[in-house]
């Protein structure tokens, strides 16, 4: 396209006002360039250092502090783990304290079984460690069918703890308490199978937002919050998981830590018995 002296006189003009602009104001640039460092730096520490990634970065990147004034630790560990040595981790220890339970993803849904949990499962139980087996709860199978596919895939046995449900999301379309009824579901027909309250995991915001009802209270609570000192769930639980970038010999990559809220006694006890 030919530009018209019209378009000629208009790029002279603006270029004639930004002149003057500079000009009256020479430093402009440099005030302009320091306020976008200025920004750039704000939003890098709050990432990397305020906001909720900054917790994960200082765990993986930082120094890792974990919760002290518990003795019972363990870890929880599904394929993302891969190939574990198990003879390395036998030895391992989390600030000073041995592992003495480990929990295993086995199923999620109607139709997926964690391709390491036939391993994962008996390697557990073969080098002494407190076992346990967790269904991943989906929101597009029925409660019913997940509970007993749940139970067709995984054999507990006496001195395992309670099977687990891991419930993380809610369906946008299910009501409160249709989902509420759903949970129950399940819990109830694994219930009757081995005679034992299942645990609940969960995060403590959606423990808040979803669960919060009488009928759960008498299960015990697995909660899952990352990076803390403090577990800021304020109701009884059994287990915490407060961090997923944990490293131990033996285990490639991360891995979740977790704490059992008690004495090694009452973690035996709170296994199925004969």
């Amino acid at each position: 396209m030919v530009k018209t002296q019209e378009d000629k006189k208009k790029e002279k003009s603006k270029m004639g006002k930004h002149s003057k602009i500079l000009k009256r104001f020479p430093h402009l640039p440099w005030w302009i360039g320091g306020i976008l460092v200025v920004v750039a730096y704000v939003w890098v520490f709050y990432y990397f250092f305020v906001g909720p990634f900054g917790f994960r970065w200082r765990a993986l990147f930082g120094d890792q502090k974990y919760p002290s004034g518990y003795e019972i630790r363990g870890i929880d560990i599904s394929h993302y783990q891969g190939d574990i040595d198990w003879e390395l981790l036998r030895n391992a220890m989390i600030e000073k304290c041995p592992i003495r339970f480990i929990l295993i993803k086995a199923t999620e849904g109607t139709n997926s079984i964690d391709p390491k949990f036939e391993e994962n499962f008996s390697q557990a139980r073969e080098h002494g460690y407190i076992r346990g087996a967790y269904h991943f709860w989906s929101n597009k199978s029925s409660a019913r069918d997940q509970a007993y596919f749940f139970l067709d895939h995984v054999k507990l046995l006496p001195g395992d703890l309670p099977p687990v449900l891991d419930v993380e999301y809610k369906p946008k379309d299910v009501s409160i308490e249709d989902f509420q009824r759903d949970i129950l579901t399940w819990l109830h027909i694994v219930e009757d199978k081995y005679h034992v309250k299942p645990i609940l995991y969960t995060y403590h915001k959606f423990k808040m937002a979803y669960l919060s009802t009488d009928v759960f209270e008498d299960y015990p609570y697995w909660i899952a919050h990352y990076y803390v000192d403090k577990i800021e769930y304020t109701g009884e639980w059994r287990f915490w998981q407060h961090t997923d970038a944990g490293r131990l010999p033996g285990i490639d990559g991360y891995v979740d830590f977790d704490i059992y809220n008690g004495s090694f006694y009452n973690l035996k006890k709170m296994t199925i018995q004969k």
